[in-house]
């Protein structure tokens, strides 16, 4: 079997990160890890989310650099271009031309129930700034993400339970979709319930959501996701801090106002603690819990520490050689673009071919 048979017989996977900031140790367990073990045994597409990532403002020569920054760091983690596509999303013209399209098929409704404008508006209405001062790409975003999946065929999207929301419009998405442009000669209407169109216009998307790891919280408040704005010093470790801040930032972790690791329940904090030692050494939850039961939390947060800096030293210095070449990065980005390209295009061809546009 040829090495594109094979690759078209594999599921396709997808996923990106923001450029919005130095990738973090959240990106990389709950996220790039995993997207290392997906390269055997899947047909894999992984992107830096620029055009995301201007919902809010920018400073437009740190997203230059953060985009550069969050292609090296997948580089440095492993993603490998000769087994993945690795691209830019702003490099494909045909994210943001499908987005309008399902922009055009979607609701008011459905997208003022997605989680992170309702959030927003909240916030805002508590400060009297009222929806007005909302960025309309918060409200439209999650129809740019959905494009990001379709283009490909996308059968696997990597997501948190905070985000299979987007992913559940996506599907909707495409399965309307599919009903209202079936192929030419298929009526919807004559399919016995259940049956699927070969020739439908989209891949239906699944998630898939790791067991561990997939979801990091901040070291200074465990109740929040680890962010790359997370406000608060030290709630985010970043893959380009030095050991030293590594190890000190998890020293100063919050945990609870008991004093030892307790066998039969542990507080938000130490169950965060717990979990990023077990994803990066690749222990269970119990066998590091079994360790520090009966001990005082400073030996859990030190040696979690120690582990993560063990951890995120290579890959510090790993995505530093790649940025000092970036003639290097031109031309994965070059190649991921093409192929990237080639992809999107025929499904954004095919999009407006049944949408009826006149096409050239």
């Amino acid at each position: 079997m040829t090495a594109a048979a094979n690759n078209a017989a594999k599921q396709t996977v997808l996923s990106a990160v923001q450029t919005t900031n130095n990738l973090h140790l959240g990106n990389y367990l709950g996220a790039i890890k995993n997207w290392v073990n997906y390269q055997d045994t899947h047909d894999c597409i992984f992107f830096a989310v620029d055009m995301h990532a201007i919902t809010m403002r920018q400073n437009p020569k740190q997203l230059h650099e953060n985009t550069y920054q969050a292609i090296a760091t997948y580089l440095a983690c492993g993603i490998d271009p000769k087994k993945s596509i690795i691209f830019v999303q702003s490099h494909v013209p045909a994210h943001a031309e499908l987005s309008w399209v399902l922009t055009c098929h979607s609701t008011m409704g459905e997208l003022s129930r997605m989680t992170q404008f309702k959030d927003k508006s909240a916030k805002n209405q508590s400060s009297s700034k009222g929806e007005d001062s909302i960025p309309t790409g918060i409200f439209t975003y999650p129809l740019l993400m959905a494009a990001d999946i379709l283009l490909y065929g996308t059968n696997l999207v990597p997501v948190g339970e905070d985000q299979k929301q987007h992913l559940e419009l996506a599907r909707d998405l495409a399965i309307r979709m599919n009903s209202s442009y079936p192929s030419d000669g298929f009526d919807i209407q004559k399919v016995p319930h259940g049956t699927k169109d070969p020739h439908a216009l989209f891949v239906v998307p699944e998630p898939l959501i790791g067991k561990v790891g997939a979801r990091i919280m901040s070291l200074q408040n465990p109740e929040a996701k680890m962010s790359k704005s997370d406000p608060t010093p030290g709630g985010a470790v970043f893959l380009t801090d030095s050991d030293g801040d590594i190890e000190r930032k998890f020293k100063r972790a919050v945990t609870d106002s008991d004093t030892e690791v307790k066998a039969e329940s542990q507080s938000d904090g130490v169950k965060n603690l717990i979990q990023i030692q077990a994803t990066v050494t690749g222990e269970t939850y119990d066998a590091v819990l079994n360790k520090y039961v009966g001990r005082g939390y400073g030996y859990l947060k030190v040696d979690t520490g120690k582990a993560v800096a063990s951890a995120i030293a290579p890959i510090r210095e790993k995505t530093a050689e790649y940025l000092r070449d970036r003639s290097h990065l031109d031309q994965v980005l070059k190649a991921g673009r093409e192929a990237a390209t080639a992809r999107a295009e025929k499904t954004l061809n095919e999009v407006y071919k049944r949408v009826g546009f006149v096409r050239q």
